[in-house]
Formats: structure tokens, C-alpha cells, sequence
């Protein structure tokens, strides 16, 4: 029997209706949205097009959208002056960089430049300090993380003691993602094992999760022999094969063989529409949470 199709299309349409109803009170009671900047230097088409996608998101939901494009010669100090007025400004309270940027300008500067009540990614290393704490000291979650934490819970995933093994340790998903999913309450409690493409004998170690997640960006990396029977698999990789002429867009493809592992997963998300549209909601969520902090502030509540 085929696996379950985790629909991340459908549980991101359900979570952004919730916050459509937050961000329309939020107008009524102080007549202030919540404001989101997208910072994109240069033209990538794929930084480009999502970017898009989420300027069009919150301009959806009724957020003060603002898009500040720059060209790809801007010089660091330009653009870390760009960041220092958005920190300065009220009526923005999130911030977001598009990675990659270019070569000659040092990304862990820029990042660690925004105010981390503002950094709405999550990378800000106040916040990936305050993810490692846990608990309420927890501000913002990576989104990517959030996105697939939050697909296994609302998918009714049995986590608690659960073995969890994550391909790929980068700092937006799979480091992030494992201290999230060790720790303790909802979409916590797993045993969790990093690995990656160095790792002795990987598909070793997948054949024993429960709970695999790829984010290795490598196509096709994992097999359908790979993975346990009846296991969940979220795939996280998004890769480009190759170009549809018909249709104008591009080929993607998944780090998982996706039509042999469907046979042998219990549960899988599909790609596209698995793990994307899900990053891209809990943006919107991380940045209503931030305008509800700053308002409270202003308020005096805080």
C-alpha cells in the first residue's frame, strides 16, 4: 500500500487562515499590522522566486509588506546600513535576509546585524541560543524546522521515544531541527541521530528511524531500501533536474527516491508542495508573533 501523502500545501492554507483572522483583529484593535521586510541583493532566479512568493504571502494576509531589492555590486556596509534602519523602524517587525548572497558580502555579519526581536528566520545566534535553552526562553523557531516539527505533529506522527535520524547538518535545518526535535513536550521528546553525506554507512542508519528527514540537497540520495517499513519521511530537499519547456519552469526533484519510497514509507511529503509551503507559513507565523511582542511593548504590557 502507498504511503501517505503529508500534504504541506493544505496544513499551510489552514495555519495562514488562522493568522489572517490574528493580523485582521490586530488592524482593528490597534490599527497596525504586522510589518515584514525581504531584503533580495541581486537577481538569482530561484532567490528571486522566493522571495516572491513570500512578499505575495503576507501582502495576502494584510501585513505591511515592504521589499527592498538591491543590486548584487551593493557593498556590505550599504547593506548593513539598509538592516540598521530597518531595526530602527517601528512599524517593522520582521526582518529577512534572502541567502545566498553574494560572495563579497560576509552573510554571518549581515545576519548577526539584525535585531534578534526582529529575525524572524531565526538565525540570529541570540535565537539559535534561546532554541538550544528551550522552553518560553524559545523566541523564534527556524522556519524550515518549525515547518516540519509542526507537519508531524498536525500529521499525529508518534514521536515520544520515537527514533529520529536527520540527513544533512546545516545550521538552517538539520542542527536547528535536532535540538527541537530532543527536547521535551509537543513535537519533542525523540531520540534523535545527526548524520550526513560523510556519514559510515547511512543507509545503515536510516533503515533504523522511525522518523527520517533528508535535507542533504542531494537528488535521489535516499532509496526506498533505505527506509524502515511504515516510517515517516519528510523530504526537504528541493533540486533542480532539469528544465519543462512546455510549461516554462523548472524540474524538481527531492533527496529521496520518491516513487520507490512511497511503497515503503507509512507516511511521505511530496516534493514540491511538502515542506516549502510550510517554511514559508511559519514565516508569517514568527512574524505575527513578533508585531504581537512589539505592540504588547508599546503598550506597556511588557
Amino acid at each position: 500500500m502507498s504511503a501517505t501523502i503529508i500534504d504541506g500545501v493544505a496544513m499551510s492554507r489552514a495555519l495562514l487562515e488562522g493568522l489572517r483572522e490574528e493580523v485582521a483583529q490586530m488592524r482593528e484593535q490597534h490599527g497596525k499590522a504586522p510589518g515584514l521586510v525581504t531584503i533580495l541583493v541581486g537577481e538569482d532566479p530561484a532567490s528571486v522566486s522566493y522571495v516572491a512568493r513570500k512578499a505575495r504571502t503576507a501582502h495576502e494576509l494584510g501585513f505591511h509588506e515592504v521589499q527592498e531589492n538591491r543590486p548584487a555590486d551593493i557593498s556590505e556596509a550599504e547593506l548593513l546600513a539598509l538592516i540598521e534602519r530597518c531595526n530602527a523602524d517601528p512599524d517593522i517587525h520582521g526582518i529577512l535576509v534572502q541567502l545566498p548572497l553574494p560572495k563579497h558580502i560576509d552573510e554571518t555579519r549581515v545576519l548577526n546585524a539584525i535585531d534578534p526581536g526582529k529575525d524572524v528566520d531565526g538565525f540570529h545566534p541570540v535565537n539559535l541560543g534561546n532554541l538550544l535553552i528551550g522552553g518560553e526562553a524559545v523566541t523564534f523557531r527556524p522556519c524550515t524546522p518549525a515547518g516540519i516539527q509542526e507537519m508531524l505533529v498536525r500529521s499525529g506522527v508518534p514521536l515520544d521515544g520515537a527514533e529520529a535520524v536527520i540527513v544533512g547538518r546545516s545550521n538552517i535545518v538539520g542542527k536547528p531541527l535536532s535540538v527541537m526535535l530532543g527536547q521535551k513536550g509537543p513535537g519533542g521528546n525523540a531520540t534523535v541521530t545527526l548524520t550526513h553525506t560523510r556519514t559510515r554507512d547511512l543507509a545503515a542508519h536510516c533503515r533504523r528511524a522511525d522518523v527520517l528527514i533528508v535535507a542533504a540537497g542531494v537528488p535521489g540520495l535516499v532509496k526506498a531500501d533505505w527506509i524502515k517499513p511504515g516510517a515517516t519521511v519528510i523530504d526537504v530537499g528541493v533540486n533542480r533536474v532539469g528544465f519543462n519547456e512546455k510549461t516554462g519552469k523548472a524540474i524538481l526533484a527531492g533527496d529521496v527516491d520518491f516513487a520507490a519510497a512511497r511503497e515503503v514509507a507509512g507516511r511521505i511529503t511530496p516534493v514540491p508542495g511538502g515542506v516549502g509551503p510550510m517554511t514559508i507559513a511559519m514565516l508569517m507565523q514568527n512574524t505575527v508573533r513578533s508585531a504581537r511582542r512589539h505592540l504588547a511593548t508599546e503598550n506597556g504590557k511588557e
